[in-house]
């Protein structure tokens, strides 16, 4: 049997999930720096995770938080409904995502296929353009010219990515053949976006423009990919060769349980704390309220101000909100971090997102029209308002839910503007065109639930997204927990997040940054990892990401 696909690189090629179940542990601190405090700015699932572990390791951390804990694993809950949820931010986690599945298991969260278009978990799918309609089951169903785009785009990424080649290496876990492969990949591709790549490859070359529009419309695993195009190349093989896109699941009852019984887990085996300490008894059942000021005092230590003017000071900070936030929200004393750190942090590019869901008295669509035999409304991917049309069906004459429309880029910003009557009405005119003959109104129950991350002031934006030419800005952010050579008043301050990592809009990418950051904690406070358990920080010299150099 094939070994499984995870993200194991191929940036930087660490099994992080293997740091975490070994039973040497992460590592250790010595016993006169147990008990001392770290602030953890954010207490999304990057700051939770990390405070879980430096807890383990006998320090405190203490949490700064300006929204809900949880950050964009965001679930939010109809009304008078025990379950029945809308996922405002994370919905599908592909089960390559190792590290973030080990804390999904620790807190005993279930999870289910996620229902992607032309899989089982979706039963059917409806491809809606330009007015024409195809229902499928699988991508056979449908029409020569979608089997045509599907085998050009994967003959494209053999040809100009070596595409099962580096899938191979990051399946065996074979560190050099990964960086053999990546290396070169990162030079030829760092200037060129997803749609020079397309464009460019022999395999679409042959073809009409018309293949490569229905590339972007409908795309093939989560759906259209044309929101995209302007983004780095890079970006998008990451994705594509560690499974991001493909194999993914759901959590019942919501996502947000995770970050909420990570809160409260009780682990065993703690240093310094005794048996029954959680990061919620640490603080007091609560995070403070969201920092506003960050700055280095006379004595050498960091001081965070509060939004109600509370200090304290910290020998290390810990930043997993949106970098954006240091320079529009709090104020950071420019000192902290070099020039060529702050341009990174500023040039990073958000992307917009936006969806909007309604309950409804029952997973009607499963109704068979008597007239075709098929269902009545299918996971839905069109060039309309809509974009993409998800149905979550909790039970035989349970309530549902539909999420109406989920859409990007210049797709969300029409939304922006909009009140939620009016972007239901839009969305339900929209496919009322795709299904004439049913009426999706009559089964709304309750009040609609809708976001835009971009109008969130805590967040900006959906998530990175990188353009040609940010390989060296990511670089530098990621590469940011390893500061033995930063001078001394750079030192103590660490970043995580998902827009640090090689992989936004992907909660493992959040995960890895977090434990990157215990690593740079732990050797901040003098300590270290089992000589037969070495952290990222030890590996990262042989194995860190190619350096392009300015």
């Amino acid at each position: 049997m094939q070994p499984a696909v995870s993200l194991f690189g191929p940036d930087f090629p660490f099994a992080y999930d293997d740091w975490l179940k070994h039973p040497a542990g992460l590592g250790s601190i010595p016993t006169e720096q147990q008990g001392k405090k770290v602030a953890i700015i954010g207490a999304g699932i990057a700051g939770l995770v990390c405070g879980f572990e430096l807890m383990k390791l006998g320090l405190k951390p203490v949490f700064y938080e300006s929204g809900q804990l949880g950050g964009r694993l965001r679930s939010q809950s109809f009304e008078g409904v025990e379950g029945v949820i809308a996922e405002l931010g994370g919905m599908r986690f592909p089960i390559s995502s190792r590290a973030f599945y080990h804390y999904a298991d620790l807190v005993g969260a279930e999870s289910r296929p996620f229902p992607n278009p032309l899989t089982p978990a979706a039963g059917s799918t409806v491809i809606d353009l330009e007015g024409e309609t195809f229902y499928a089951e699988t991508l056979a169903d449908l029409p020569a010219i979608f089997q045509e785009v599907a085998k050009a785009y994967h003959d494209a990424l053999e040809t100009g990515a070596s595409f099962s080649a580096l899938q191979q290496a990051i399946r065996e876990r074979d560190k050099a053949r990964i960086k053999e492969i990546w290396n070169p990949i990162v030079k030829q591709w760092d200037e060129g976006t997803f749609y020079d790549f397309i464009n460019k490859s022999q395999a679409f070359s042959q073809l009409s423009f018309r293949h490569r529009e229905v590339f972007g419309q409908v795309g093939f695993g989560t759906g259209g990919w044309d929101s995209d195009f302007p983004n780095s190349m890079l970006e998008i093989l990451r994705v594509n060769v560690t499974e991001c896109d493909d194999h993914q699941r759901y959590f019942v009852g919501g996502v947000e349980q995770i970050p909420q019984r990570l809160w409260t887990y009780e682990p065993e085996g703690l240093a310094h704390w005794p048996q029954g300490t959680s990061l919620a008894k640490l603080n007091h059942g609560a995070p403070r309220v969201g920092a506003k000021e960050i700055y280095r005092d006379e004595q050498g230590l960091l001081t965070i101000t509060d939004q109600w003017g509370s200090k304290a000071s910290y020998d290390a900070v810990v930043v997993t909100c949106q970098s954006w936030l240091l320079t529009t929200s709090i104020q950071t004393q420019e000192s902290l971090f070099s020039q060529k750190l702050w341009m990174a942090l500023d040039r990073t590019r958000y992307m917009q997102s936006s969806k909007t869901f309604v309950m409804v008295d029952r997973p009607f669509w499963k109704d068979k029209d008597p007239a075709t035999g098929r269902d009545l409304m299918s996971m839905t991917l069109t060039d309309r308002l809509t974009r993409g049309t998800y149905l979550f069906d909790n039970g035989p004459d349970q309530p549902a839910v539909i999420c109406l429309t989920y859409s990007w880029m210049s797709d969300a910003l029409k939304m922006l503007p909009l009140p939620i009557e009016q972007r239901v009405k839009l969305a339900l005119d929209a496919l009322k065109k795709i299904y004439p003959k049913l009426d999706i109104r009559q089964h709304i129950i309750g009040n609609p639930i809708t976001v835009s991350w971009e109008n969130d002031p805590n967040f900006l934006g959906a998530f990175k997204g990188a353009l040609p030419g940010h390989y060296r800005y990511n670089h530098r952010m990621y590469g940011h927990f390893m500061q033995g050579t930063l001078p001394a008043q750079e030192q103590g301050i660490f970043l995580a997040g998902d827009d640090i990592s090689w992989t936004p809009a992907w909660v493992e990418g959040a995960v890895q940054t977090s434990l990157n950051a215990v690593w740079g904690v732990m050797r901040h406070f003098g300590g270290s990892c089992a000589a037969e358990n070495p952290g990222p920080g030890d590996e990262y010299p042989l194995y860190g990401p190619v350096d392009l150099g300015d």
